[in-house]
This record gives structure tokens, C-alpha cells and sequence, in this order.
């Protein structure tokens, strides 16, 4: 639901107490990612390339999210090739089928070369020929991105029909441009990627490691502090850029490098805005606010919403809306099976969803002030899978499985009433199919949100 945010201003960078490096999976599971990505080419070849630098305005450098997981490289300018092994194939007489040699697996990290002057901003960067770069990177294999070209053209000349059968990024300006170099150094009018390389990723990154997992955990610990921060911070007359501002300072005092999307404060009539992010207004005695709140740990995400009375009480109309959308995650989290359960499914229409679950839910309690259903007020899907993006790829006709990581956020959004309600957990699926919710720290309970506001 959210737009990931890219950036952090100054002022929050210099507000944060210590320094956090990033953490890292093992260097091997880069490596065991790379080799399952290259079986699923078919014998092609790959290319991803790096995020690039951004112009000097003092933003964080945020990498690409499929060439840090593949990778954990999180530097720019820098590409990968993977080029799968294949088995030799003999020339075939009196036809026109020429031969080809037998290839080893290859993985290589392409560097680009260093820029002294730009260094003097950004900090000083590794090549390929910086000491002991493979043992760094963890690849096989680190060479100048000046040789690339002739790496690619060797390769395909040596068997052409691999020409055919390049798999990039789909609208990678980087990879257009290189490929554009290599078919004309092979006399072709272009070198077209005949595969999008973001299919056998989505499969691969939607499964999530223990490594992942624990990153994803720390992400979430870190957001349970920062809106517990929150929580105590709402009062009435109290602004809701104020209470953005805190969540984003505490969640990086904690070791999160930036918040994992733009934190949504919405009280009043802004708390039926799905998406409301100008946390312009003053919170007024007797609203709910909806604080949509989380940061990004070590590249991976968390994503967490609770709603509050800003007043610290519930009104028991306000209490009774929340404890049906309550009710909904707790229907929708129940229902979960591994390998059947599918979810975001707004219309509702696909077998095994848990959002029709949600929604039968959320229909059979509560009326509107007209006497309707309330059903017709929860108007977004029911989750979405998390991990390097706070929207990870994937394909939601597809069931969610072990090792899977989401969210469940039913949502009731009345206007008339000027009461919104969003109840957000991140859960993954265990090596046993259950359900672990990594949120369960923060309170769900209406009394126990009460009393988090008084703390």
C-alpha cells in the first residue's frame, strides 16, 4: 500500500543518537542465491547493475533491491553477470549447427572505476583493484566494468545462440545501453534481453531465509519502539508531523538506517485517507489517528499500523469499530494455511482468500449509521509480502507458503463518521506452516492501547 521512501532529510540523518553498519546474511547464502537464480536461465546469461549514485544532495544511497539480494553489495555503478555452466555440444556434420566448448558456472562483480573528486563527498569506494576485493564481495570473480564488453563478447561468441537468451532488468536504462554496446560489437543491429531476470527473482526472494528473518525481526523491534514512542506522544493539540518525527527518530536510534516507507499520522477526517501523508493537522480531542509507521533495518523492512484515541479513550463508538477490525485480523490470521491461503485480493473473488474472510467478518458485525453493513468501508487489500521492499514482488493468484513473510491490515474507513481504523502485523510462515506474528510485542487490545498512551 505504501510508496517505499527513498530518502531521509539532514536534520533526522544528524538526529540519530549512533552509527549502525549494515548487518548481512552469511556471504555464502549471497553466493547460494546467485547459483539458484542461474538454473533458472535456461542457460542464459544475466545482468543486474547497481542503483546509481544519486546527485550530491546529501541523501542515503539506497541500493537496488535485486542486486542487494543477490548480492549485498551496497555501493553503485556496479553490475553482475551470472553465466550458468553448460555441457559441451559436438559440432554436427553436413549441417550448418556449429559446436560448443563446455562452460563452467561464472559469477562476477563488475566495479566501476574510482572518482577521486566525487570521493571527497561520498567516502572512498572499492575497485577491482583493491586488496583482497573477491574476499570482500564474496564473489568468484571481481573485474573492472571496462571489461565487461569483452567478457560478454567472448562468451557469446563462443556460442551465439546465448545472444538470445540474455535476461535483464525490464527498463534498465544501464542494461539497454550495455546491451546496445555489445550487439554492436558483434557486428549484430542490437542485443535484445529476451528474458525479464525480476520473474525468477520474485520467486526466489519471496521465500525468506533464517538470516532474513532475524533482519526483518530487528526491523520490526526497532518500529515497536518507535510507535510506542508515538503513542505516548499523542495529545490533543499535538501536531502529526510531531509524532512522524518522533517515530523516525526513534526507529534509527535503534539501528534502522530510514523509515521503510513515508510514515502516514492521519487523526480526525485524516484517518479515513488510506495514504495520507502531509501530517499537516493538529489532533483534536475525541478523533482516532491512524499512525501507519515503520522503519527499514539493514535493507529489510517493517510494517506496522495501530490506530489511537488522541484524547487517550476510546469513544464507544470508536471502540466498537476498533474491535471488529480487531476481530477481522484475528478471522483472517486463523483461516492462514500454508500452500492455500492467498491474500490481497481486494474484489474479493479468488478461492482461499483471506480477505473474504476478513470481509465476512467485519459484514456480520456492526452497522453503519444508516443501518448497512460495514463491509462496504473496508476498500483495500488485506496484506502484502514484506522483505527488501515493503512491498516485495509477488504474484497474489499465488498461495502464501513457509517462509513467507506479510502483513495482515484490515482497515474500516467511515468519512461520515470521521473515524478510520487499520490494525497492521507483519507475520511469517514457520518451518511448520504456522503463523508467527512479529508484532505480537505492541498492543492489539483496545485497553491495552489506552494504557500504552499513558506509560
Amino acid at each position: 500500500m505504501k510508496a517505499v521512501l527513498r530518502t531521509v532529510t539532514i536534520v533526522l540523518v544528524i538526529a540519530s543518537s549512533a552509527c549502525f553498519a549494515l548487518d548481512s546474511v552469511p556471504k555464502a547464502e549471497y553466493r547460494q542465491r546467485r547459483v539458484a537464480l542461474a538454473a533458472k536461465l535456461n542457460g542464459g546469461v544475466a545482468i543486474l547493475f547497481a542503483a546509481e549514485e544519486p546527485v550530491l544532495d546529501f541523501m542515503p544511497y539506497r541500493q537496488d533491491e535485486d542486486f542487494y539480494y543477490l548480492s549485498g553489495w551496497n555501493e553503485p555503478g556496479a553490475a553482475i553477470a551470472l553465466i550458468p555452466a553448460v555441457a559441451a555440444v559436438a559440432e554436427t556434420p553436413g549441417t550448418a549447427l556449429g559446436g560448443r566448448a563446455e562452460q563452467a558456472y561464472r559469477e562476477i562483480l563488475f566495479l566501476p572505476s574510482r572518482n577521486p573528486r566525487t570521493e571527497k563527498y561520498t567516502g572512498p569506494k572499492m575497485d577491482a583493484a583493491t586488496s583482497g576485493a573477491a574476499a570482500t564481495t564474496g564473489f568468484d570473480e571481481v573485474l573492472p566494468m571496462t571489461e565487461m564488453p569483452a567478457v560478454l563478447n567472448k562468451l557469446i561468441s563462443g556460442d551465439r545462440t546465448r545472444l538470445r537468451n540474455i535476461w535483464t532488468e525490464k527498463g534498465s536504462a544501464q542494461a539497454t545501453a550495455a546491451l546496445g554496446f555489445l550487439g554492436a560489437t558483434l557486428g549484430t543491429s542490437s542485443a535484445e534481453p529476451s528474458g525479464d531476470v525480476a520473474q525468477p527473482l520474485t520467486l526466489l526472494r519471496a521465500i525468506k531465509s533464517p538470516a532474513e528473518i532475524e533482519l526483518i525481526r530487528k526491523a520490526s523491534d526497532a518500529s515497536i519502539a518507535a510507535q510506542l514512542a508515538g503513542m505516548r506522544a499523542i495529545k490533543p493539540g499535538v501536531g502529526e508531523r510531531t509524532v512522524a518525527g518522533i517515530e523516525i527518530a526513534k526507529m534509527m536510534e535503534d539501528g534502522c538506517e530510514r523509515p521503510s516507507y513515508a510514515p502516514i499520522v492521519g487523526s480526525g477526517p485524516n484517518s479515513t485517507t488510506l495514504h495520507y501523508s502531509d501530517n499537516s493537522r493538529v489532533m483534536q480531542s475525541g478523533d482516532t489517528v491512524v499512525i501507519d509507521a515503520a522503519g527499514e533495518y539493514s535493507m529489510y523492512a517493517s510494517d506496522i499500523t495501530r490506530t489511537m484515541p488522541v484524547n487517550g479513550h476510546f469513544t464507544p463508538r470508536q471502540r466498537e469499530i476498533y474491535e471488529i477490525v480487531l476481530g477481522a485480523q484475528r478471522a483472517a490470521a486463523a483461516a492462514f494455511v500454508a500452500g492455500k491461503s492467498k491474500i490481497n485480493d481486494p474484489q474479493r473473488k479468488q478461492a482461499d482468500s483471506l480477505d473474504q474472510v476478513a470481509f465476512a467478518y467485519v459484514n456480520a458485525h456492526g452497522k453503519d449509521l444508516h443501518g448497512q453493513p460495514l463491509g462496504q468501508y473496508m476498500v483495500h487489500g488485506l496484506g502484502h509480502l514484506v522483505g527488501i521492499d515493503v512491498h516485495d514482488p509477488w504474484d497474489y493468484s499465488k498461495p502464501l507458503d513457509k517462509g513467507m513473510v506479510f502483513t495482515i491490515e484490515p482497515g474500516i474507513y467511515i468519512p461520515e463518521e470521521k473515524i478510520g481504523i487499520r490494525i497492521e502485523d507483519v507475520f511469517y510462515v514457520d518451518a511448520d506452516g504456522k503463523l508467527v506474528d512479529l508484532i505480537a510485542q505492541l498492543p492489539h487490545e483496545a485497553p491495552d492501547i489506552e494504557a500504552a498512551m499513558r506509560q
